[in-house]
């Protein structure tokens, strides 16, 4: 059974940092891109970030620069870095198996983890 487990979030003040684990089992990590999606409150889905099986990397303009996508495919670990925090970055964050760049829910997600970005 393909399971994954977010963890990591968390409220935060405003330029402020966390770093989100999305934790994988039930297939073989190593051979699949992984992706993050957010959701914010009210709102639709936003693609976050992806990282493919040789950890080339992706990112939305709106966390280019500020967000970090890393795996560790020994700990079947998938990471992401939130640095310099906006009120906006506010939602449930979701790491999904496969590259996906659309604003749609992944099929193969977990069940997200809440960062609340508030002063």
């Amino acid at each position: 059974e393909v399971q994954l487990v977010e963890s990591g979030g968390g409220l935060v003040q405003p330029g402020g940092s966390l770093t989100l684990s999305c934790a994988a089992s039930g297939f073989t990590f190593s051979l699949y891109a992984m992706s993050w999606v957010r959701q914010a409150p009210g709102k639709g889905i936003e693609w976050v970030s992806a990282i493919d099986r040789r950890s080339g990397t992706g990112y939305a303009d709106s966390v280019k620069g500020r967000f970090t996508v890393s795996r560790d495919n020994r700990q079947n670990t998938m990471y992401l870095r939130l640095e310099r925090l906006k009120t906006e970055d506010t939602g449930i964050y979701y790491c999904a198996r496969d590259w996906v760049d659309t604003n749609t829910l992944p099929p193969v997600r977990g069940q997200g983890t809440q960062v609340t970005v508030s002063p």
